[in-house]
């Protein structure tokens, strides 16, 4: 082979590694919270990332520090489970770390609108809502500014897709009530004056199936049911679970897992809304729910660190992060 041929061949290697695409085989999940690094009494935030890049937001609440937020990014679907102001995000803190992490303070009003809803405006999100919320919510995104396109109904038994994700709508024992807070003129003021929310149909969870195979239960705000056995476990097969376990509003720890170990039964648990000061400096704090929940559980529990970024395999293994 002549010299020039050789260069040649050599530029046409290097030509076709340059244009193989990159790909992270993981998804990712990055917990956004009240408090750096911690997992504190309001962190309910999360964002799933799918190998080839499209981005989920999963219960902004009141810990997302608001659309311009720098730790969002580019957003490409939102999810919210229910209308709880905790969740649909009433209040939202101005800048990192304010308040104890058992306390923390908000100082912006996102009333009568919402947190959630700012954000699927300001970054054009498709926003999947199940119940009654996919009317409640096709007029307000329009009259904040976006398009009612963006609403994307997804009640139980139903699936969307988004980039390589899929999403299927899953029941929930809760409520959904909205409060007068989200509301305005007369109507807003007789609930409150009665002691009345508006209800938007059942509250729900979701599945989540990423392009690379992991499939991950999001529990929203939940008792025991029986489609955790029967759907999430049977059906889907859910290799990661993100589980409410903070007790009153919610499963509690014991409860939590029993439906962990007996009916779901992933390779892997991240514990949300623990409505506690789980941590300190990013160390789970002993005689806590989420310690106690941790020691009940068979498998892996994964702690959602605010700002921490873990990465999961197919089968729902900790590649990163963790």
């Amino acid at each position: 082979m002549t010299r020039v041929s050789l260069v040649l061949a050599a530029l046409g290697g290097l030509m076709s590694v340059a244009v193989q695409p990159a790909f992270a085989a993981d998804v990712k999940v990055t917990p956004l919270g009240s408090h750096d690094g911690e997992f504190c009494a309001l962190d309910r935030a999360m964002i799933f990332e799918d190998p080839y890049g499209t981005r989920i937001l999963y219960d902004a609440g009141r810990t997302v520090r608001g659309a311009d937020d720098p730790r969002l990014g580019r957003i490409d679907g939102v999810l919210l489970s229910h209308a709880h102001g905790d969740h649909l995000g009433d209040i939202h803190a101005a800048k990192a770390n304010a308040g104890d992490c058992g306390k923390p303070e908000f100082d912006v009003t996102d009333t009568p609108s919402s947190n959630t809803e700012k954000i699927v405006v300001a970054k054009k999100a498709k926003f999947f809502v199940g119940g009654e919320m996919n009317s409640f919510f096709g007029t307000r995104i329009p009259a904040a500014g976006g398009d009612k396109a963006q609403v994307i109904t997804l009640r139980f038994g139903a699936m969307a897709k988004l980039g390589g994700v899929s999403i299927w709508s899953v029941p929930a024992a809760h409520s959904n009530g909205v409060s007068p807070a989200f509301l305005s003129g007369d109507l807003a003021k007789q609930m409150q004056a009665n002691g009345l929310t508006a209800d938007v149909g059942p509250p729900g969870g979701y599945v989540l199936r990423f392009s690379n195979g992991l499939t991950v239960y999001l529990s929203g705000d939940t008792g025991v049911i029986a489609d955790q056995e029967a759907v999430i476990q049977r059906e889907f097969h859910a290799k990661l679970a993100v589980l409410n376990i903070g007790d009153v509003f919610t499963t509690g720890p014991a409860t939590a897992a029993y439906v962990i170990n007996d009916l779901v039964k992933p390779a892997a648990v991240i514990p949300s809304h623990a409505n506690e000061a789980a941590t300190k400096d990013g160390k789970l704090l002993p005689n806590t729910r989420t310690a106690a929940f941790k020691e009940a559980v068979h498998i892996p529990v994964y702690l959602p660190l605010s700002g921490k970024t873990m990465e999961f395999d197919a089968d729902g293994k900790c590649t990163g992060g963790c």
